[in-house]
């Protein structure tokens, strides 16, 4: 009677969770953010406490008011002046003042004759051959892009909510989080030296993506935006930006970006320019990881590039732009599972 009683217990807190994450799921990417901004800035709510004991509103409202100013108005503030490039640039290429097909035929006119006869049997000999071949999925893509990008009233409200669910959650995480993180980590069936694993394992990962990943992302962005203003490269700002995401991809990373705008530079007769742009990019933005990743991350644990690259992809293919920080504490999270689960196997044999 007793082990039916503890199944069907053991049933209900099952049902009951998966209906709770259910409920919870549309702020899935608030809570994360808000544990991440727990996380990254914990250790100063810490030295707040020490500084004033008994006070953990106050040290939980300072350390917000400090992601606030350090990460959350700088973000907003880069967002406006991206929306404002994307509308002017959108505009531009509506009016025909950029004209992509006279791009287009620039670059196709200033390549090798072996290059251009190429592109002629591929039947791209025009733009709109060019995207054809592309296909209407991605043609579709870009629209669908464009029109999310000039919906900014519904785009700015869901952003606007999902950012107070976050601010919410993180100051009570702040004031709460060692009780909790204590009740979390006696909650499960583990050993306890399984539980402190996986636990650090989370935390390190968290922390060494955004310490290293996301800051290498922003200087790398922050550095081609300001390579492609002083070319006078059209959307400086929208460039920036995109080289920031592609920088969270090892090995390729912000190469995708400046790499074929490097070469379009020379095959259209810009051929200082293009080679500016790739002495900057091979020399500052591509050793800006290899320099500051080090110095930020320290000798904490470091997925090989493959994984973060592997998982990372998969990571975005699954849960969006969150799959960034997902993808690789997943991955991080499965080697460490198995490397728990292969000493706990060798133990038990050797004993």
């Amino acid at each position: 009677m007793r082990r039916t009683e503890d199944k069907t217990f053991l049933a209900l807190v099952a049902v009951v969770s998966i209906a709770f994450a259910y409920v919870i799921a549309p702020f899935f990417g608030a809570i994360l953010w808000a544990m991440i901004a727990t996380i990254e800035f914990f250790p100063l709510r810490n030295r707040l406490l020490r500084a004033m004991p008994g006070h953990r509103n106050g040290a939980a409202l300072l350390t917000l008011l400090v992601i606030v100013a350090a990460v959350i108005l700088p973000a907003i503030i880069l967002a406006a002046f991206l929306v404002q490039e994307a509308l002017t640039l959108y505009a531009k290429v509506e009016s025909g003042k950029i004209d992509l097909n006279h791009y287009f035929r620039q670059f196709h006119d200033n390549l090798p004759p072996w290059a251009g006869r190429s592109l002629e049997r591929f039947g791209l000999t025009d733009l709109d051959a060019a995207l054809a071949k592309l296909g209407a999925a991605v043609v579709d893509s870009f629209q669908t892009l464009a029109s999310q990008v000039l919906n900014v009233g519904g785009i700015a409200f869901g952003f606007l909510l999902a950012l107070g669910v976050m601010l919410y959650l993180t100051f009570f995480l702040l004031r709460d989080g060692d009780a909790l993180a204590a009740r979390v980590a006696t909650a499960g069936p583990l050993r306890t030296e399984q539980r402190q694993a996986l636990l650090d394992t989370f935390v390190v990962v968290i922390r060494s993506t955004i310490k290293g990943s996301l800051v290498v992302a922003i200087l790398q962005g922050v550095i081609g935006g300001l390579l492609f203003w002083g070319l006078g490269i059209e959307a400086p700002v929208l460039w920036g930006v995109a080289m920031a995401v592609m920088a969270f991809l090892p090995v390729v990373g912000a190469g995708l970006i400046w790499v074929p705008v490097a070469a379009f530079l020379l095959a259209t007769g810009a051929v200082i320019k293009g080679i500016v742009l790739i002495v900057f990019g091979i020399f500052v933005i591509g050793m800006v990881d290899n320099v500051v990743r080090p110095i930020l991350v320290g000798r904490e644990t470091r997925l090989p590039d493959y994984v973060v690259l592997i998982s990372t992809l998969g990571g975005l293919a699954v849960f969006g732009a969150n799959g960034v920080v997902i993808g690789p504490v997943i991955a991080a999270l499965f080697m460490t599972l198995w490397t728990l689960a292969t000493t706990s196997r060798t133990t038990n044999h050797a004993g």
